[in-house]
């Protein structure tokens, strides 16, 4: 395996860069499965039949809450990634961890927020508009619930491997999953959550 070491360690190598490259392929196609749920999404969103409208189950603090919490994690990963370019492995593990607790606690919150849904008849079968927002923001969330494990499993190779081409690849590589998760957020927050309090 030749390593490069004019390039940062995840680049280091042929077999590195063509995984990150998959990677980016990768989350092509997730842009393509939440876009598909976006649009389903607007289409539907107008369709609460006899059961309730976003303005009238949507609560803003919660869902402040959330926001702040994934968008700090956002940055955590990248001071994270930031360390382990340095090679600095203890900055990098606990940026790392404290990222996962953020998705953690985003994960606490909208699990009460989905109880809260059912609580006043916002069910997947009350109406279209809460089927498709609860599959919408389903599917997030077993993303983060997917994420804060994959990470898990990072954090417990770097403990016992250090930092090499492998495990700055895999690290980074998760580093654009968090990001992209993230991202899709932002896009809940605004066109589903502030987008339906109006």
């Amino acid at each position: 395996m030749k390593i490069d070491h004019s390039l940062p360690l995840e680049y280091s190598t042929e077999e590195n860069r063509l995984k990150i490259l998959g990677f980016w392929i990768f989350l092509g196609a997730e842009i393509m499965l939440f876009a598909t749920l976006f649009a389903s999404y607007f289409v539907l969103a107008d369709r609460t039949g006899s059961g309730p409208a976003g303005s009238e189950i949507f609560e803003l603090t919660p869902v402040l809450i959330e926001t702040i919490l994934l968008l700090t994690s956002s940055f955590t990963i990248g001071l994270g990634i930031h360390a382990m370019r340095i090679g600095n492995k203890k900055a990098m593990m606990t940026f790392f961890a404290v990222t996962l607790l953020l998705g953690l606690a985003f994960l606490g919150f909208e699990i009460f927020e989905f109880f809260h849904y059912v609580h006043v008849g916002a069910g997947l079968q009350t109406s279209a508009f809460t089927a498709m927002l609860l599959t919408t923001l389903g599917t997030h969330g077993a993303h983060v619930t997917f994420g804060f494990f994959w990470g898990l499993a990072i954090l417990l190779q770097v403990k016992k491997r250090g930092l090499t081409p492998e495990t700055t690849n895999k690290s980074f590589i998760f580093s654009l999953y968090w990001h992209f998760l993230d991202v899709v957020w932002i896009f809940i927050f605004s066109f589903v959550y502030l987008k339906g309090m109006m």
